[in-house]
């Protein structure tokens, strides 16, 4: 090999770039809930699903159970954790005070155009639930709150939260375990949207509370019924 030989490098930055994607993809559904407690993730199937080869699945499987949000289990690979109901809790009550600091700060510095795209995802979460469409409703209640969040300007604070999303991610779809569930799930992002309106940040506190307390009645009744 000679210094002007591009090609190891190439590849290798290549391979870096898929393994990334792939990591981000399979964490985003993992933060969704897509893949239920308790399920066993085949590398085959993910890697069929996703479109690629089983080498960068089972590099970002690997990433995504060093970070707890997969647990190993022997001789079967992986598989999502199980969350009991204390646990659940303690999530709870620690995204509470986290979403709602991330929601006041971010409503004094969200602009006119970020206000309009909450506003189109309402839309889309209202429509999602009319058609009992869950994982549509899923993305872009993440999507409305990453972007409320991330006005905050504080890198350190959407650490925190995403890491506890991840963790709460499998137990999310259990709100649709719920028929009545959805004929409250976007009542919050309504008032949150007229307080943003109001200017009244302390408003939009108490809306991310009010939607991640729902939320979560909802899911712990299920945890509790197993």
């Amino acid at each position: 090999m000679t210094v002007t030989d591009p090609a190891p490098a190439s590849q290798a930055q290549d391979a870096a770039t898929q393994q990334d994607a792939v990591y981000a993809r399979l964490r985003q559904w993992v933060t969704v809930g897509r893949f239920r407690p308790g399920e066993r993730l085949k590398i085959r199937q993910v890697a069929t699903a996703l479109g690629v080869g089983q080498m960068p699945v089972r590099a970002a499987l690997q990433r995504l159970a060093a970070e707890g949000a997969l647990v190993n289990v022997p001789h079967a690979g992986v598989a999502v954790p199980r969350l009991s109901v204390p646990a659940f809790d303690d999530l709870l009550q620690t995204r509470l005070l986290l979403e709602g600091e991330a929601a006041e700060r971010g409503a004094t510095r969200l602009d006119a155009a970020g206000r309009q795209a909450l506003r189109d995802l309402s839309a889309r979460m209202a429509a999602a639930l009319a058609r009992g469409a869950a994982d549509d409703y899923l993305a872009a209640n993440e999507d409305f709150h990453v972007l409320l969040y991330r006005a905050a300007g504080s890198p350190t604070l959407w650490r925190l939260i995403d890491t506890l999303w991840l963790q709460a991610g499998p137990v999310s779809n259990r709100l649709f375990d719920t028929p009545e569930a959805a004929g409250v799930l976007n009542d919050a992002h309504e008032d949150l949207l007229r307080a943003l309106d109001r200017q009244d940040a302390a408003g939009v506190r108490r809306a991310v509370e009010r939607d991640i307390f729902v939320a979560g009645q909802f899911v712990r009744q299920r945890l509790r019924q197993g």
